[in-house]
């Protein structure tokens, strides 16, 4: 089965992303499978410290995926599959693009403004070399109000 891997957060753009997805996977039969990142703490605290500030990043970051999942589930029909990762992003998702050749492609949403984020820098730059495509969504894109009649 085709399946589009969204990379998700609680931006705009991440639900710009998201819709793009659950649109194309509904017109191939395919599926959705949302990521959600958790950056690796930076700072160097006591063992028990850090863990609890990761799983509270971690049970954030899960809620977050539920609720989306809840939206796509009732907006398209699409159960997606959830994936928490905690550490570099750039990293986890070239690995998890590697241990999942089911994935059909990257979708990844653009921040408006003058950068369009870190991972969108980095994975439209190596585009050549990933097993799939790779789709960059534009903040507040919504295919469904931007085509007009002519």
């Amino acid at each position: 089965m085709r399946t589009f891997l969204v990379i998700i957060d609680e931006s705009d753009e991440a639900r710009s992303a998201l819709r793009f997805a659950a649109r194309r996977a509904v017109q191939v039969g395919g599926a959705v499978h949302l990521l959600a990142l958790v950056p690796q703490q930076n700072f160097s605290a006591f063992g028990a410290v850090q863990a609890t500030i990761e799983q509270e990043a971690h049970d954030r970051a899960e809620i977050l995926a539920h609720g989306v999942a809840g939206n796509l589930l009732s907006e398209s029909g699409i159960m997606p599959t959830i994936s928490v990762k905690i550490g570099n992003g750039q990293k986890i998702v070239s690995e998890f693009l590697e241990a999942h050749n089911e994935v059909a492609a990257l979708v990844l949403g653009a921040a408006k403004g003058g950068s369009p984020g870190p991972l969108v820098t980095h994975f439209a730059a190596h585009a050549g070399a990933l097993p799939c495509p790779l789709y960059v969504i534009p903040h507040e894109y919504d295919e469904l109000s931007s085509h007009h009649e002519v």
